[in-house]
């Protein structure tokens, strides 16, 4: 994993209109992982067991996608199950989203990405010096017929 973080932007170089790659079939129409954070979950799955990912609306920590053992947060019955993340020799990874938030992001497809920095202390990659982060573009206009009616 370190070589790969080696050559990951800091939040604040990151452009936010770059386009990132992703693992080809790691998730659904609506999230994907970039390679470095699938290398990423494979570590953590390693030390903290299945994982499961949450993101919230909010500001600050809160904004921010969290990862934690599978179960450890417990789930509303306005959460949204936008799909599971997919990783080689990885149980699937649920990634679930507030209803609020998912009414702002129902028209993006979101990219789980990892960069250098302090994240929340509560998602299990924190100790690593390193934090999730969400990539986003715009649905197309078929695609967002398709997946939003």
């Amino acid at each position: 994993m370190a070589d790969s973080l080696d050559t990951v932007e800091t939040a604040g170089e990151a452009d936010p209109l770059a386009q990132v790659p992703e693992v080809p079939q790691s998730g659904t129409a609506r999230v994907a992982l970039t390679p470095a954070a699938a290398e990423l979950l494979v570590k953590l799955t390693d030390i903290h067991g299945p994982l499961m990912f949450h993101q919230s609306g909010g500001c600050c920590d809160g904004s921010a996608p969290m990862c934690y053992p599978d179960g450890e947060f417990k789930l509303g019955g306005s959460d949204v199950h936008l799909g599971d993340l997919h990783v080689d020799g990885l149980a699937p990874i649920g990634f679930h989203m507030s209803g609020s938030q998912f009414g702002y992001w129902k028209h993006t497809h979101l990219t789980v990405d990892v960069v250098k920095g302090r994240g929340s202390g509560f998602s299990v990659e924190a100790p690593e010096g390193v934090r999730f982060l969400i990539r986003s573009r715009l649905f197309t206009d078929e695609e967002s017929a398709e997946l939003n009616g």
